[in-house]
Formats: C-alpha cells, structure tokens, sequence
C-alpha cells in the first residue's frame, strides 16, 4: 500500500497551505513569549492541529487531535486511501545555533510500521522572528522514511531514539523506499547495540571497582 498523499506530492501542497496560514496571523504571542521556543512550538503546533483538517481538504477522510505530550504524535489523520498518519510536528527557530530532537523511539517505529497501512510523519517547521512576528521560512511535510540517513543518528534511551542530527541541515530523500530506509535502521543498530553493551560493561566494572574501595574503608562517618 503507497499513498499518493506523501508520494504524490500533496503533502507539499498542504504544508503550503499551512505555511501561508500561519503566516497571515499576526500577534500571535507577547513580545516576551515570542522568543520562548517552547512558547513558539506550543502555539504554532495548537494551529496546526486546529486547522488541519480544512487544510487538508478531502484528502483527510478521519481526523484525531487528542495526543498527550508523551505520545508519538501531536495529530493523526486517515487520507482517502485508507493511509493512517501519525503527525508530529517539530518547530526550529533559523538563527538557533543547535538543536538535536528527539523523533521517535526505534520500539515504536518498528510495532507501528508492522502495518503498511500506518505513517510516522513529520511536520518541521522552520520560523524566523522579525519585529516581534513569526515568519514562517519553510514547513516539510514528510514520512520519517523520507529523511536521510545522513541527517539522523540514534540516542541512548530506552530501545534507542531517532533523532534529528542538527535541526540546521535536514536531508530530504522524496520517495524514498520504507524497506529500504527501514533496513538501513536495522544495520545502524545491529552497530549501535554492540556499543552500548560495551559502554555499560565499561561502567559495570568501574563500579565494581568503587565497591571493592568503599569495602575497604573504614566507616567513620556513622553514628556512635
């Protein structure tokens, strides 16, 4: 099962049309709160969240915004192929010097993709502030399978993060094939995993090492 939603090229046209949106509002935080990225990211996910839907037009057949902040996603959504979307929207001030999200967890990623009937999609959102005003830059609008490899890395928690390498260059690949980027996620475990056995071996050793000294000493911080 492929959608024409992603693969098709319409993905483009409603962050087009999400871009255009946010752009006509105007005051849409305190002159003290636009320069808080949390501030930022929390409305400008808000909106689009609210207007999704009417942007999406026909292509967007059932529609849920009820996600908690742990959740994978921010919005989901049913195109009219049946594909079912996962949104998770990603906010990335321009003149910020780093930034290193989180995207998904490997665990995750993999129960939901044992269906080819379900997308994990990104919404990033690249936004300058001029004269107290966000300006919207650039809004992709991708399945995570779209992102590159070059651009992504995994962090040590839990089964293991997807992150986005540095929010300042994000390598696109349209049409990229899911077997084949998910495949490439399998060989950088199959790398990843041995490395952090041999960290946490590493660090079970040097306590082990802490113990033995503390065994040796004598307790003199105790009560007499």
């Amino acid at each position: 099962m492929r959608s024409d939603f992603y693969y098709g090229g319409l993905a483009a046209t409603v962050a087009s049309r999400i871009r255009n949106e946010l752009n006509s509002r105007k005051g849409l935080l305190s002159p003290d709160s636009v320069e808080s990225p949390r501030a930022v990211g929390d409305t400008l996910q808000a909106i689009i969240a609210e207007r999704f839907p009417h942007l999406a037009g026909n292509w967007c057949s059932e529609y849920s915004p009820e996600f908690g902040r742990r959740a994978m996603a921010d919005f989901a959504f049913t195109d009219n192929h049946g594909v079912h979307s996962l949104v998770d929207v990603k906010t990335h001030r321009e003149d910020a010097h780093f930034s290193m999200p989180n995207l998904t967890s490997v665990r995750r990623l993999v129960k939901l993709y044992e269906s080819d009937a379900n997308v994990f999609a990104l919404m990033i959102v690249r936004y300058r502030v001029q004269n107290f005003e966000i300006r919207i830059s650039r809004i992709l609008f991708v399945p995570v399978e779209f992102l590159s490899w070059s651009c992504l890395s995994i962090g040590a928690l839990g089964w293991g993060q997807i992150q986005i390498t540095n929010s300042n260059r994000v390598d696109v690949v349209q049409g990229y094939s899911r077997r084949s980027w998910m495949l490439e996620l399998c060989d950088r475990l199959s790398v990843f995993y041995p490395q952090e056995i041999a960290k946490i071996q590493e660090r079970v050793a040097m306590f082990e090492g802490v113990r033995r000294e503390w065994e040796a000493r004598e307790d003199i911080w105790k009560f007499q």
